[in-house]
């Protein structure tokens, strides 16, 4: 009799077990990202995770907090494959959260930080509350400055033996490399240089993100052809597709045909782009390649000043003239080129050489199509990135996942919302190989949005980029709530993600 009272009360022990966890989201329409149809139901985050998606019963279930989300939308937090910023500066990054980001791509550009050790530099972060996750890419052109290479064109044997190691070394803590081919000291590697890198980052299984060698639409083809080369060793990535001069949706069909059949034959190539028609970046982009530098530029100035002049003169009309660069450095931010040029009483190309010079500011440039790139943009094998920062006088740092929202799915109905969501989610974490993030599953990271499709605005303009983006309600990131009410929390709780982990 005894036992069967025993067993009895063990009975009613399991059957009354509370189940304890820290947020409810109920009442939502869960789009999880991998372009499935929305369905309701609750999702139950314990820790840095996602513990439960559907309904369990309320008399067993403990909860320190719920979030009705009635009428809203709960998705994977936004991935940004391509971002800038220094977390030492700016570790609560505002403007991406404001977003939906919940995590961003640093060391772009073939630039990353000027350490032979990366997890160094993840020591200095972890005294930091971070807002977002950190992704971080070893650069190509910190490498040669870190092996002694610098703006050598043939390296020497040594040299480049340096450079394999300190990559090595760091592709173990890192997701990959990252390549800046039109910029110094990037843009002197030769073939073998590539080639040798692409072997080393595939043998770890990682991933070159390359802003290409040239972005014009004469050049675009010979540009993803050398990066499809590296892609016999490693797998490849364009940052930021773009063709500038070129026109019209059959050019945008052109080129995206180019790259499938380049992944039909096996390369393993994918890319991303952001929803605007002009780039930003520094004045050397019109500069040539003999004169990037500054020792190069002051050679060039004393020896070849009326040919550098007529150089840049015809590149800057090539791309749309004078009155399409509008700066974004003080004190000319917020004015072309046309103007500040016309203000110091000199024609365009004599005020880049003898006022600014190729570091002299940076600049957005107006040089694309709007046809072309947005056929481009809503294709399926194209996934978002930003190429935006806090601080950069570009509205792309503050806007774009929100008006990937705003204008391709409510306004313009171009793209469906699973759709728009899974270029933003689990498309860019297959690309980066990130493990247990863009989707909302059982035993992912609990990185995720609650909003309304229709209050999404993006407020960033190109006279005031700095306006953060509205209308994500709720912004949690590792199973912390990171912003809400428009307004950081003091649970920040972004972190630097590491490879297969």
């Amino acid at each position: 009799m005894r036992k069967l009272l025993i067993l009895f009360v063990l009975i009613i022990s399991c059957n009354t077990k509370q189940e304890y966890f820290d947020i409810a989201i109920i009442n939502g329409k869960i789009i999880d990202g991998t372009g499935a149809a929305g369905f309701n139901s609750t999702i139950y985050i314990k820790g840095d995770s996602i513990a439960y998606i559907g309904e369990l019963k309320k008399e067993s279930t403990n909860v320190k907090r719920v979030i009705d989300a009635k009428g809203r939308i709960i998705s994977p937090g936004f991935i940004d494959l391509h971002s800038h910023g220094n977390p030492l500066e700016t570790p609560k990054f505002e403007n991406f959260l404001a977003m939906g980001v919940t995590s961003i791509s640093l060391g772009q550009d073939g630039s990353s930080p000027k350490e032979m050790d990366i997890t160094k530099f993840y020591d200095k972060i972890d005294r930091n509350k971070l807002g977002p996750n950190l992704i971080y890419f070893i650069g190509h052109g910190t490498l040669r400055n870190l092996s002694g290479i610098g703006i050598k064109k043939y390296p020497s044997e040594d040299e480049i033996k340096k450079m394999l190691s300190i990559l090595d070394k760091n592709l173990k803590h890192s997701f990959g490399l990252t390549t800046g081919l039109e910029y110094a000291p990037g843009l002197f590697a030769e073939k073998e240089e590539l080639e040798l890198i692409a072997k080393k980052v595939g043998k770890h299984n990682r991933l070159i993100m390359s802003h290409m060698r040239n972005e014009d639409n004469d050049e675009l083809f010979n540009s993803i052809r050398e990066l499809a080369e590296q892609g016999n060793y490693a797998k490849v990535h364009i940052s930021h597709l773009k063709s500038v001069y070129g026109k019209g949706e059959k050019r945008a069909n052109e080129i995206l045909n180019f790259i499938k059949k380049l992944q039909e034959k096996g390369i393993q190539i994918t890319v991303d782009m952001y929803p605007y028609l002009a780039s930003y970046t520094g004045i050397s982009i019109v500069f040539p390649n003999w004169s990037k530098t500054k020792t190069q530029f002051e050679i060039a100035k004393k020896t070849r000043k009326q040919e550098l002049e007529k150089y840049i003169r015809e590149k800057v009309l090539s791309r749309n003239g004078p009155e399409a660069v509008l700066f974004g450095t003080k004190p000319f931010t917020g004015k072309t080129l046309q103007q500040v040029a016309k203000e110091n009483n000199k024609v365009f190309e004599k005020y880049l050489v003898e006022d600014l010079g190729p570091q002299g500011a940076s600049a957005a440039y107006f040089v694309m199509n709007k046809e072309l790139q947005y056929k481009m943009l809503l294709d399926p094998i194209v996934a978002i990135g930003s190429d935006g920062s806090l601080r950069g006088s570009h509205p792309r740092g503050h806007g774009t996942f929100a008006k990937m929202i705003e204008k391709f799915v409510l306004k313009e109905n171009k793209l469906s919302l699973e759709e728009s969501i899974r270029k933003m989610t689990s498309y860019p974490a297959q690309i980066l190989n990130l493990k247990n993030r863009g989707i909302l599953k059982t035993g992912y990271k609990a990185d995720l949005l609650i909003f309304n499709p229709e209050n999404i605005k993006e407020k960033s303009t190109y006279s005031s980029p700095h306006n953060l983006a509205h209308g994500f309600d709720i912004v949690i990131i590792n199973g912390k709530i990171a912003r809400e009410h428009s307004k950081l929390t003091d649970t920040l709780s972004g972190k630097v993600l590491l490879p297969n982990h």
